[in-house]
């Protein structure tokens, strides 16, 4: 019967291993660039952002979610069709040699390294551990001219991976050393952040849509990206502005005309700290809930006490969730801030009972916590009541 299809289905040993070898088949019978995103924190940000840059001039297909693993990015890449030019792809480290293998598979010529942090630090049992599993993705590009590594040049140990690769090196950072650079920073706020882009004589002034100072070394990936990729200055600055998907920090309302900044994905101490930056950005009453940073390893003390001592410095009212956040508690006191403001609560429902009876009109609260408490429930119990 002529015109009609019918559905197959295959037979296998593994099904996970025959997607694996099928999405492998597929990529490699595809004429196009591929990106691959790795670091400890700020990945699927910096994917979104590179994703929208991009399409400003090319079909671009970016990995959904944080579909960033053995299974997730075959999935991926078995949504690549024959009309896509470019590929964003973020790749997570959990185990040495993972990285190598979902390389083997997307066959990334740019590799975008955001940064090294001790997140997962017990999974992986050292930063050189760390190091070396992020250092697989730029290992694993082609070479110079075709294969180029973007690396944050204000991160010692990512500069290092300049040694690891035989690409071509691309700098970003905050200091005229980097290929391209910025400064002029000023936060906004909730209204985003305004900074200068400097590249090869080229000085572009920027006002972007993403919440935190932080959020530059994002958009300078991204930018960098474009860069090489050889799209325009107008290109690039419309792909960063349109690039409205923070991903991982949302503003919501909250009980009796207090506002709630969202940021439960998950924690580690230096996305803690840099939303703690952000905070001490607005305007009003500002309260930290802080929670668990698990998976810390050796670091588990310090990282929970470097986040307790910049807490110090940027809250009225500190309110830690956990066993672990005590040692926030602690090292905030220790640094200043009065016992009267602290308040250690175990769980999620204790502090959520708290602060609805604390927070009004003018306070700004931040939620975070690794995805071990489950503090977006807190969020979603305390938004009810607005």
């Amino acid at each position: 019967m002529v015109g009609l299809t019918f559905p197959v289905c295959l037979r296998v040993k593994n099904s996970l291993e025959a997607m694996q070898k099928a999405a492998a088949f597929w990529r490699s019978k595809l004429d196009l660039r591929v990106i691959g995103i790795t670091g400890s924190v700020g990945k699927s940000t910096t994917k979104e952002l590179v994703a929208s840059v991009l399409a400003r001039r090319y079909q671009t297909l970016r990995s959904p979610g944080n579909l960033n693993n053995e299974i997730g990015l075959p999935l991926s890449l078995l949504r690549l069709t024959r009309s896509h030019e470019r590929a964003v792809l973020e790749m997570g480290f959990y185990v040495p040699g993972e990285i190598a293998v979902l390389c083997e598979w997307a066959r990334p010529q740019i590799g975008v390294i955001t940064n090294i942090s001790q997140v997962h630090l017990e999974r992986a049992g050292s930063m050189e551990a760390i190091f070396a599993g992020k250092s697989e993705l730029v290992e694993r590009l082609p070479a110079a001219p075709e294969g180029v590594a973007v690396l944050n040049h204000d991160e010692p140990l990512v500069r290092r991976m300049a040694d690891h690769t035989q690409a071509a090196i691309f700098y970003y950072g905050l200091t005229p050393e980097a290929d391209l650079w910025a400064d002029e920073i000023e936060g906004l706020g909730l209204g985003g952040v305004r900074f200068v882009m400097h590249y090869q004589g080229d000085e572009v002034h920027v006002r972007v849509p993403l919440l935190g100072r932080h959020s530059v070394h994002t958009a300078l990936r991204a930018s960098a990206v474009g860069l090489i990729d050889g799209l325009t200055w107008e290109e690039i600055v419309a792909g960063l502005q349109g690039g409205q998907s923070q991903l991982r920090l949302f503003a919501v309302p909250g009980p009796g005309g207090s506002l709630l900044l969202d940021d439960t994905y998950n924690a580690a101490p230096s996305s803690m700290i840099a939303a703690l930056n952000l905070l001490a950005e607005l305007e009003g009453r500002r309260i930290a809930v802080l929670g668990d940073m698990l998976e810390l390893g050796d670091f588990e003390e310090r990282g929970h006490r470097m986040v307790g001592m910049r807490a110090a410095e940027v809250v009225d009212e500190l309110v830690t969730v956990g066993e672990r956040a005590h040692w926030i508690a602690d090292e905030a006191m220790r640094a200043g801030l009065q016992p009267s403001a602290v308040t250690e609560q175990q769980d999620i429902t204790q502090a959520t009972e708290f602060l609805r009876a604390r927070v009004g009109t003018g306070d700004v609260v931040l939620i975070k916590g690794s995805r071990g408490l489950h503090m977006e429930d807190m969020v979603a119990a305390l938004g009810e009541d607005e």
